[in-house]
């Protein structure tokens, strides 16, 4: 049998030594390029260069190393065809059985402030697409390694079997090197498409003209919003890992289409504030939110607000849950409870019931996650629609007072808590508050006088007295029908973006009730 070669080039050497040092020890010969070369040699591995390999030069500045017949015929050559293995013998071309390539940092290059454009096109990398397209396409005799993480599975499997990977690992490793290159060709051709055609070096766009969206599968769901509905879960790499995506599950059943969409709400909702929190969501709306002193009574607070539809709810903190907390929690049912992290004692009396399911997510971004990872996406029929994020966050000086009534200190708090809610309802957005509680909220009708009386209903219902409330509507008042409602309720206070024709009815409307009006200037619809 002769010497199996293993070819390896890459830019990240994060536990390449020691997969190297496996490679020779099962008899591989190694070959090089460039740095991966000298980092192998000056920790004492034999290693043969691919000039040397070639007969060739690194040209051109290195641009032209590995793209040769000797290395190419050598990985794609069919082992099982007699014409193959004659042309190989007869140009005396060893096969290569191993490539472990992964590419030029072209993202992390471009993520740098003020990156030159040719430094980005330089960082486009040719001969490694090259080589992993080459052996993924001839998995069947060839093993392709883009990732790291796969190191150990591969030495692992070399040396159980006489430094043979078999038909299903190589096919695995085939799948994820063309997803590896399909999302490094998305990365460039979305910095290329965002620039000017006449002057590349100008962005010309902030959005891509053509996009390209490179997702993995995280796990296959039990079925989508409905049970006749086959569904899976995929996350973005790139993604801030501050999300729902990178979330760790403690214990629990697994969660469901419906669970990480609801989960997702609440948590986008509660890392929104910087005290203590709770949100509570239903069907992707916020049916309870509160601040507080603590968490546990922070939920309290939360939970009262709409205990009907807090059942079965997803509950969202921003802080740590104790045993307390998860004690108060228990007493209700809820489907999912998600937070920053769990003490000992906590997850000890959730395991009392095991069907809930706990959530950890880091609440602090670590990641160098590309802007583009953040963008919010919606599906339309034969298409998507993309957006920066509605993430502003309000600035005191951009509040307007608009009424002729001032706030106090007290309400002024009390509204940006509102406003901050009502960015998390589906519109149109009406939602009541007062010390740090939300007291009523309407979500998601067609008419914003709707929205208003379904919050005052429902803080009826729940017992709560709306006087000296604060009120906020995610848009203007088209007319002042709605604002009546709100002050007629017992609002004091009222904040809203202002921009309506009609402002100056709504404003005078404001003055009649006597009441404080507050225009934001900035819109908060989520459909």
């Amino acid at each position: 049998m002769s010497t199996p070669y293993a070819l390896l080039s890459v830019s990240d050497k994060t536990g390449l030594l020691p997969f190297a040092q496996t490679l020779v020890a099962q008899g591989f010969r190694l070959l090089s390029t460039g740095g991966t070369a000298r980092f192998l040699k000056d920790n004492g591995l034999t290693v043969t260069d691919v000039s040397e390999h070639t007969g060739f030069p690194e040209i051109l500045d290195g641009r032209v190393k590995t793209l040769h017949p000797r290395v190419h015929a050598g990985i794609l050559a069919q082992r099982h065809l007699e014409a193959h293995r004659n042309t190989l013998q007869e140009h005396s071309i060893p096969t290569i059985d191993l490539v472990v390539v992964n590419l030029y940092p072209f993202e992390a290059t471009i993520a740098k402030a003020d990156c030159p454009f040719e430094e980005a096109i330089e960082n486009i990398d040719i001969g490694g697409p090259s080589m992993i397209r080459a052996a993924a396409k001839n998995h069947a005799h060839v093993g392709i390694v883009v990732d790291p993480a796969d190191y150990t599975r591969i030495a692992n499997e070399l040396k159980q079997q006489s430094s043979q990977l078999s038909s299903a690992t190589r096919f695995y490793l085939a799948k994820k090197a063309f997803a590896h290159t399909a999302a490094y060709d998305g990365a460039i051709s979305r910095y290329l498409s965002c620039r000017a055609d006449a002057e590349p070096e100008t962005i010309e766009h902030t959005f891509p003209q053509s996009f390209h969206w490179s997702l993995e599968q995280v796990q296959s769901l039990r079925y989508g919003e409905n049970p006749h509905q086959s569904a899976a879960f995929y996350r973005d790499p790139k993604a801030p890992h501050n999300t729902v995506a990178y979330g760790v599950q403690k214990q629990g059943k697994e969660l469901s289409f419906n669970n990480l969409a609801d989960a997702d709400a609440a948590w986008e909702a509660v890392k929104s504030f910087e005290v203590p929190a709770c949100v509570i969501v239903k069907h992707a709306n916020p049916c309870g939110v509160a601040i507080a002193a603590n968490s546990v009574e922070a939920y309290r607070k939360a939970f009262a607000t709409d205990t009907t539809s807090a059942f079965g709810g997803i509950i969202a903190f921003n802080r740590s849950v104790d045993k307390t907390t998860a004690e108060a929690v228990l007493q209700q049912f809820a489907e999912v409870v998600i937070a920053p992290g769990f003490e000992a004692e906590a997850l000890a009396a959730f395991a009392a019931k095991p069907n809930i399911r706990i959530l950890e997510v880091a609440l602090e971004d670590s990641s160098t996650a590309p802007e583009h990872s953040r963008w919010d996406i919606k599906r339309i029929g034969g298409g998507l629609l993309v957006q920066t994020p509605d993430n502003i966050v309000l600035k005191s000086e951009e509040l307007k007072v608009v009424s002729h009534r001032q706030p106090t200190p007290e309400q002024l708090e009390d509204l940006r808590f509102v406003w901050t809610v009502a960015q998390y309802v589906k519109s149109n957005a009406i939602v009541f508050a007062k010390d740090g509680q939300t007291l009523g909220i309407g979500a998601g009708q067609m008419s914003r006088v709707d929205s208003a009386r379904i919050a005052s209903i429902k803080a009826e219902r729940a017992g709560f007295s709306l006087k000296g409330a604060v009120a906020a509507s995610d848009a203007f008042f088209p007319f002042r029908d709605g604002l009546d409602i709100l002050a007629e309720a017992g609002a004091t206070a009222i904040i809203q973006p202002g921009g309506s024709i009609r402002d100056d009815e709504v404003i005078a409307a404001a003055n009649e009730h006597n009441v404080v009006m507050l225009f934001t200037g900035i819109r908060h619809f989520r459909h």
